[in-house]
Parts: C-alpha cells; structure tokens; sequence
C-alpha cells in the first residue's frame, strides 16, 4: 500500500511512477484524492460538531443552576447528535471505498526501473554457463519423463484435471531431494531460518502481501470459509510479523520455506501446456527478508546472488533479467528474474523472480520496527523464489539428459540421491 501523505503532497510524481506500469493508474489516483479530500472533510465537519457538542453540554448544570431556559441547548444537541450519525454511516461508505481503492493501486517503481511495457523491454543484466551443445536432439522434459515412466500425466489429470502431474520413482526422488538441497544451501550458507508454515491462510494474510483483493480469480478458496491455499510461501513468511513491532537489534529476519503452491493460473490459457512448466500446484523453496529500509536494496542484490547460487552448484545456464516497470509483480518496486536455459526450447525461461517491495506490504501488513530512540518505522520486505523446484528439475532433465533417453544427475546431488537407477 502507499502512503496516503505522498500521493497527497506529491501526485504528479505519483502518478508519473504508476503511469509507467498502466497509463490508466493516473486515473485512478485523481479518483483516490477526491474520494480523500471528502473524508476528510466530512472528518473534521464530526471532529466540529462534537466539539461544540461538549461546549453545549457544558453549559445545561450552568443554565439550571442559574434557572435558566435550556430548551434550545437541547434542541441543538439533539440536532448535533443527527447529524454526527448521519456523517459517520457517510464516512464509513466512504472510508471503505477509499481503502478499497488503497488496496488495488500497485507499488511505484524504483527510479532505476527501465521503462517498458512488457517482457520484451527486460534487461539482461549477466549470464552464467554457456548452454550445453547437444551432438543429438534433445528431447523435452516430458517426453523424457513419459519414456522412463516417472511423469505421468495422464494419471494427474484423471486425479484433478489438466496442469496436475502424479511423479513416480527417480522423479518424485529428485524433487525431495532438490527440496532439502535448497533448504541446506539456504540455511546452512546463507544464514536463513528455515520455517514451516500453513498452507491455508485468512483473505487478511493474503492482503497483506498484496495477493487479495486484485488477484482472487489466481487463488483456491476454501468454500463457504475465510481460508485460501496459498500461492506462494511469501505470503506466510512475510506475514509471520503482521500488526507486529519489531525491535531494531532483531533486524534483518531471514526466513525461507519449502511448500507447496497453488494457483489457478488464470489467463495462461494456452501456455506451456505440455509438461510441468506451468501447474497449478508446484513445489517452491521460498526466500523472504524483512530489513531496515537502508539496507534494502543491497539485501535485494544479496537475495538474487543466494538464488542464483543454486543454479551455479547445479551447473546449470542462466541469465539474470530486470524487468521493466510494466512486467513487474503488482507489490514489488524493483526485480530480477532468474531465467534457466531450457534446451528444448531453445531459451531461458523463469525460475526465480527477487523483488524488493520497500515498505509496500509492510503497510498493508502493518510490520513496523522501533528504532534506538524509541521511534516506530515500517520495514522493507523482499521475497525471491530459491528456487522453483519442479523447474528446477526439468531443467535438469533437459540439460542433463543423454542419448538412451535417461539423464544424469547433478554432482552435487549425488549425497542426496544414493543408488539412483540412472
């Protein structure tokens, strides 16, 4: 959420930030300080009357004492006492149509943020690795999974429908074990907590990470319960600290969760059909940190370098991209995406996305910190993926994979993936 002061004492800058995500955001902000300028006036007309309220009130034991008429003293409290009511059943329509504005305006990009409408308009920022030069053609992931008998597809749509997998054997093996690969790395290397968390959440959680009210048609919703299951760890994590204050000397909080993540993926009709590129439940080991927002921006390169470290022990290609101000999540105000090579494909595609949202979700979640002198403070939160993992492991499949149709597995693995039938 932004800060209401800023747009108020700054809105041209505003909404020339939001303008380079959506043209149509301006709009909206114009909508957002008329609505403001209304409450606060019918705020002050309360804060008014209820002041001369008490000054009549005051004055009925001095009319009775004094023997004095106090009919129209009364009759004018009365009159007040309406029209408070009235004012307030106004203001709070009017309260919840300027929250619920609040609520649907995204994040402004950092000034360094390239401008640009879409993907295309991304910036490659480095690569890692040169992609592997197969003396065959290399087969897709599924197809190699379908083969060896270890991705199934069939089975997973008859269970719950298309873009659901059922994996046997060295499949399911392998994404145990790249789940507690990650979580080693993470813990063990860069210092995270690690964190099991529910996977159902209140509609509260999830706006408080920016995933509700905008984005309900994405989420799986416990009918007839204020439940959802959560599409990406980074809502949990972040919110363990909601309507919390934290003090200074515990700073920065490193948190990361493997969990599984659900999402209806709506508007991908058509996408990456095929295969586990794209499903609507997917396993994530997620990286979150809440920091002093002076330190957020080298804790966002930080982040970047801890996931693409994973890649890098996995030996496998990638390129890190920073995307541009109209690519970029509704929360975050700068990111990186981490692309892997996909041989098949014949290019990089997503497998971590780190985004520093500055104090974005901490307003809407109400995480503050208290500094030395006593003085409260919003933090910032930044979140990243450490990495997907079922793309990690198709990854894997695709750039490891050999002439009979197998494929090896990562060095680095081999510790977690003793008598592998490859």
């Amino acid at each position: 959420m932004l800060d209401i002061k800023l747009i108020r004492e700054k809105p041209d800058f505003v909404k020339e930030r939001l303008s380079t995500r959506d043209p149509s955001y301006a709009q909206m902000i114009d909508k957002l300080l008329e609505i403001d300028e209304e409450r606060r006036k019918i705020k002050k007309e309360i804060d008014d009357l209820r002041a001369e309220r008490n000054e009549k009130s005051k004055l009925f034991p001095i009319y009775k004492k004094e023997g004095k008429d106090t009919t129209q003293i009364q009759e004018r409290v009365k009159e007040i006492g309406e029209r408070i009511k009235y004012l307030e059943e106004k203001l709070t329509t009017i309260e919840d149509e300027f929250n619920n504005l609040m609520l649907y305006i995204p994040n402004l990009p950092a000034l360094d943020v390239p401008i640009g409408k879409d993907e295309n308009d991304n910036v490659e920022v480095r690569r890692w690795g040169d992609p592997r030069k197969f003396d065959f053609e290399p087969l897709p992931h599924f197809e190699i999974g379908e083969r060896l008998g270890i991705l199934d597809f069939e089975r997973g749509a008859k269970l719950s429908g298309s873009r659901f997998t059922v994996m046997f054997k060295e499949a399911a093996r392998l994404e145990r074990a790249l789940i507690n690969f990650m979580l080693d790395v993470h813990t063990k290397q860069h210092g995270y907590t690690e964190v099991w968390t529910p996977l159902l959440v209140k509609s509260k959680t999830l706006q408080g990470t920016g995933q509700l009210p905008k984005f309900k048609e994405d989420l799986y919703k416990i009918e007839d319960e204020d439940l959802y299951l959560i599409p990406t760890a980074e809502v949990t994590l972040t919110n363990l600290h909601a309507d919390e204050i934290i003090p200074e000397d515990q700073l920065p909080k490193y948190y990361t969760a493997y969990t599984p993540c659900f999402r209806k993926e709506a508007g991908s009709h058509g996408k990456d059909v095929r295969g586990i590129l794209r499903q609507h439940q997917f396993d994530k080991v997620e990286l979150v940190k809440i920091v002093k927002p002076e330190e957020s921006y080298n804790e966002l390169e930080k982040l970047v370098n801890e996931a693409e470290k994973i890649l890098q022990l996995l030996e496998l290609p990638y390129r890190v991209v920073l995307l541009c101000s109209g690519d970029m999540g509704f929360s975050a105000a700068k990111t990186y995406d981490i692309e892997v090579w996909i041989p098949s494909q014949n290019r990089y595609r997503e497998i971590s996305s780190c985004s520093n949202t500055e104090d974005f979700q901490a307003r809407r979640a109400m995480i503050r910190y208290k500094d030395k002198e006593g003085k409260n403070h919003f933090v910032h939160t930044l979140n990243g993926s450490g990495l997907a993992v079922g793309r990690t492991l198709l990854a894997i499949m695709e750039n490891y994979q050999k002439p009979d149709g197998t494929f090896e597995i990562p060095k680095v693995l081999r510790d977690y993936l003793w008598n592998f039938l490859f």
